[in-house]
């Protein structure tokens, strides 16, 4: 194979010299954006990147996605007025160079390609480094001609001639290689998770969360590659299938934006992406878990514009927002908020909060974790790495003369033996528990450990809620229900005879599901005292709910229900979401 010729006859007779050429990375940005490889509106990001952060422009322009590695580095080259060296054109057998230690050509990706004469050729990630160019020269003896290469291919060609080198010399071949075979294929998973093609994908797939108003995005991987599904609404829908080879790529760019470790593929790991998306900031909370086909990734979307803190705006109906909005003006007690995974159940305490004068009074929370910053509200989250737990937080926070807490979850007797000890000494706290109504969560308590002269002195209220889907405004269809499925379902107390009631119908609006949106339904359970005898004398959860509804509280089918009445959803939906009201 012909070598490529490194340098020109001028370069030749220029004097030896051990100084680096300069770069203007203005001057090297605009060969970018000349070259189509960069906008100008990118390019002003980079810059300003670039003095917020340090190092190098072209470093700055790859960490971001902006460009390619192999863009960048031709681009230094063309600015640099230096060679560009592909890893064909490296050696098989790199030139013997006593003084230059291993670490050091690994440490500044130097790669000495050739002696010739006097002068060494040397292939460089940075070749407008001064202390490396001088360094090459002073260890060696030798004029440095550098050239421009990529990191990725510096680094593997370092680690396949070094490492071999000491593995031979060690008689450990064995290990060595299969050490070298992992290392590899980290770094090969790293040059393809940059490479445009990955990026552009990644950035489409996180793109389509605005487009399909999606709450997570699910990348699974199977057999035939990596599957891609959004939910919307709470119901999970399939997307594109990223083929099997690009599977690991785009798993591990998302893991590099989440800024987790790409080489780890054995554990869970959790992480955060922050981006902007066609306008709009939005923060990823990602989580990876090892499946046998590969890691599995969700991205749980945080959209802050989307969020709305307004209790009005959440689906309460007024008479149930009335006692609701008197609960969380007490001055002191318990309000719980109940539901499985996903009811909204957190959203619901922060437009509580909102609704709060944080000016005047103290406001803490603790949370696992904190996914909305909210203004003028003192926010912890939870740690348990280093023991900062819910109990350990929560001790903490009472000498910080706190006058209404948040606790995220009650997740183990001692955090509730600790609000309730709040409540008691004047606070209002507010929090959420997993039970599926009401008046489990009374219950709950107790198999908590705590006392029921405790809970009746200091639970207000629990809401227990759940999310249905909007019917589409666009596409919903009235239809005459038929007066056994009145009786049947128990809407004949809320639809007037011959009213219609509305049913899905599918439309480009909604994508043909029917529905677009979702609204919450409640049961607020207030404990008076009727309820606090009962409690004392140790009534089971479905009697607690007997005596809520007798005193005039709807259950969550009932609320459900008076929104299928009013055209807000469908009867399907509500029995889709109401249909596990009970605890066993």
């Amino acid at each position: 194979m012909t070598e490529p010729r490194l340098t020109s006859p001028d370069t030749l007779a220029r004097p030896a010299s051990p100084s680096a050429p300069t770069v203007h990375w203005p001057e090297y940005g605009e060969l970018l954006v000349h070259a189509g490889k960069l906008t100008p509106r990118d390019m002003e990001r980079a810059l300003a990147a670039q003095r917020e952060m340090g190092g190098a422009l072209d470093g700055v322009l790859v960490s971001l996605g902006l460009v390619s590695e192999i863009d960048a580095a031709r681009a230094l080259a063309e600015h640099l007025q230096l060679p560009f060296v592909p890893v064909e054109a490296f050696p098989d057998v790199l030139p013997e160079l006593g003084g230059l230690l291993p670490e050091f050509l690994k440490a500044h990706r130097v790669l000495p390609l050739r002696v010739d004469g006097g002068s060494l050729e040397a292939v460089m990630r940075a070749p407008q480094d001064a202390f490396v160019v001088k360094a090459l020269h002073l260890t060696t003896g030798l004029r440095v001609r550098p050239a421009v290469g990529l990191a990725s291919d510096i680094d593997k060609a370092l680690r396949r001639h070094l490492d071999e080198a000491e593995a031979g010399a060690d008689g450990e071949e064995g290990g060595g290689d299969a050490e070298g075979d992992a290392g590899d294929f980290v770094e090969h998973l790293r040059d393809l998770a940059s490479e445009a093609p990955v990026i552009r994908l990644v950035n489409a797939i996180i793109g389509r969360v605005i487009e399909l108003r999606a709450s997570d995005i699910h990348l699974e991987p199977f057999d035939d590659g990596l599957h891609v599904r959004y939910r919307v609404d709470g119901v999970l829908h399939p997307g594109e299938v990223v083929p099997a080879q690009q599977g690991a790529a785009v798993s591990s760019r998302v893991k590099l934006l989440a800024h987790l470790d790409i080489a780890e593929r054995r554990l869970p790991q959790d992480g955060r992406i922050k981006t902007r998306v066609k306008g709009r900031e939005l923060d990823l909370r990602v989580s990876t878990v090892p499946t046998v086909h590969g890691e599995s990734v969700v991205m749980r979307v945080l959209d802050r514009a989307s969020v709305r803190f307004s209790l009005e705006d959440m689906g309460f109906e007024k008479d149930t927002l009335a006692r609701f909005n008197h609960l969380v003006g007490r001055p002191h007690g318990i309000l719980l908020v109940t539901g499985p995974t996903g009811s909204g159940k957190t959203t619901t305490l922060y437009a509580a909060l909102a609704k709060l004068d944080s000016t005047t009074q103290k406001i803490i929370t603790v949370e696992d974790p904190v996914e909305y910053q909210l203004e003028g509200i003192n926010q912890i989250q939870v740690h348990t790495q280093i023991n900062l737990t819910f109990a350990n937080a929560l001790r903490s926070i009472l000498r910080q003369d706190p006058d209404i807490i948040m606790i995220g979850e009650m997740r183990d007797g001692e955090t509730a033996q600790i609000a309730v000890q709040s409540s008691l000494t004047g606070h209002l706290v507010l929090s959420t528990l997993h039970t599926n109504t009401a008046a489990s969560a009374v219950v709950r308590m107790q198999d908590m450990g705590v006392e029921r002269y405790l809970i009746t002195s200091t639970v207000n209220g629990v809401l227990a809620q759940r999310l249905v889907r909007r019917l589409c405004a666009h596409c919903k269809t009235p239809v005459q229900p038929a007066p056994e499925l009145l009786r049947s379902s128990g809407l004949d107390r809320f639809v007037a005879p011959g009213a219609p009631i509305h049913e899905a119908r599918g439309c480009e609006h909604c994508r043909g599901t029917g529905y677009q949106g979702r609204t919450g339904i409640h049961e607020l359970l207030v404990v008076d005292e009727t309820m606090r005898s009962a409690i004392l004398q140790g009534m089971d959860a479905s009697t607690l709910q007997t005596i809520a509804i007798k005193a005039g509280m709807y259950t969550l089918y009932d609320d459900g229900l008076r929104k299928v009445a009013a055209g807000v959803t469908s009867l399907d939906e509500v029995l889709r979401v109401t249909q596990d009201q009970s605890d066993a």
